[in-house]
């Protein structure tokens, strides 16, 4: 049986620490989907939530691959639209929501798209302290 995964990534199973596999390896990795909303057999609050879980783990299995040097945790940009075209941004948490209002609004499909950036965090200023443009 064949992964999906390219054979570099196969070797690694998953490693991202090692430097060369960084440059080979744009951050860019995504979840690129359509999800049908309809099936002959499947009613469509199954099928909900076999596609929430579906994101959800997919969100899991990002978050547990190795980070590579500088970087504080892996970061999520998000869209969702009925199709690729009229998509719009959204937050990782209102994944979810946005998929139950499909289902509200009774769509045959939808949209989602999920990428996987590096994530930094930023020092909060301490009480008094003023931020510096430096």
């Amino acid at each position: 049986m064949r992964s999906g995964l390219p054979l570099i990534l196969r070797k690694a199973n998953g490693d991202l620490s090692d430097p060369l596999l960084t440059l080979l390896i744009p951050f860019g990795i995504a979840m690129k989907k359509t999800f049908k909303m309809t099936h002959p057999k499947i009613k469509v609050p199954r099928l909900v939530e076999a596609i929430k879980y579906e994101v959800k783990k997919y969100i899991r299995r990002e978050r547990r691959k190795t980070l590579p040097p500088d970087v504080d945790f892996w970061d999520f940009d998000c869209r969702f639209g009925a199709d690729e075209a009229s998509s719009e941004v959204i937050h990782l948490s209102a994944i979810n929501k946005s998929i139950s209002l499909a289902e509200s609004e009774q769509l045959e499909s939808f949209y989602l798209e999920i990428l996987v950036k590096p994530g930094y965090r930023s020092k909060k200023p301490k009480e008094g302290e003023q931020i510096s443009d430096q």
